[in-house]
């Protein structure tokens, strides 16, 4: 039986409300109208591979984006399927969409997470506000990172420890994809068919679960459409 799939991945856009929402080889464009009503699918859903030209015949093409966070570079994003990883120019206003590094493995672009969890593959991430700075995920674990030119590991460690408004919360234990809102300092977190939405501070563990609940309740265009089967 096929499993049903929910958000796996995303980034936001250079333009401002909209982000990539992937399900696995799937993806939509997205203006997810920041604290208003008025959410909509801009383009999608469609297979990654139908869409973007140098994903097809990628791992990122056939099996699908595991996670993604946008880079401080404009149109790019860092993107991940497995172990593998790439730096990405998505090309939001053509067709142009290529590779600037990768794909390569994981601890080939950031060798720093040699013999951590995040080593064969992470689940979730986003960029935090400070320059070249990402939060990334994988089950209860959580490391922030520095992906300049000069990248290194900044910290790591428990969730539940370091993200206090998601102790005894369906995202204590990990979740299946987030991106960071153009709102500064707010992220959407996406576990199975339920979505949330943190304040974060960078540097601090002064943070807060402002909503959380269910896609199809509450975040209307995205609930449409899901769960996909592919």
């Amino acid at each position: 039986m096929t499993a049903d799939i929910y958000v796996t991945a995303a980034f936001k856009s250079t333009h401002e409300n909209q982000a990539y929402i992937f399900m696995k080889n799937e993806y939509i464009l997205e203006d997810y109208a920041p604290g208003q009503f008025g959410d909509r699918i801009l383009r999608g859903p469609d297979r990654i591979r139908n869409v973007f030209s140098s994903l097809k015949d990628t791992v990122f093409g056939d099996k699908g984006i595991d996670c993604a966070f946008a880079s401080q570079d404009e149109g790019d994003a860092y993107i991940f399927s497995g172990n593998i990883c790439a730096k990405w120019f998505y090309a939001p206003d053509s067709p142009n969409d290529k590779f600037l590094q990768g794909p390569k493995l994981i601890v080939e672009m950031f060798p720093f997470l040699s013999e951590t969890v995040f080593e064969n593959g992470v689940d979730a991430a986003f960029e935090s506000s400070r320059p070249f700075e990402a939060y990334i995920f994988k089950g209860g674990e959580y490391a922030c990172i520095n992906y300049s030119d000069n990248s290194h590991l900044i910290g790591i460690g428990p969730i539940r420890q370091n993200w206090p408004c998601l102790k005894s919360t369906i995202f204590e234990q990990g979740f299946d994809g987030a991106f960071a809102s153009h709102i500064p300092n707010q992220a959407y977190l996406f576990k199975g068919d339920s979505y949330g939405l943190i304040q974060f501070t960078p540097g601090n563990t002064n943070d807060d679960l402002l909503w959380s609940g269910l896609i199809k309740d509450n975040w209307k265009s995205l609930g449409s459409i899901l769960p996909r089967k592919n």
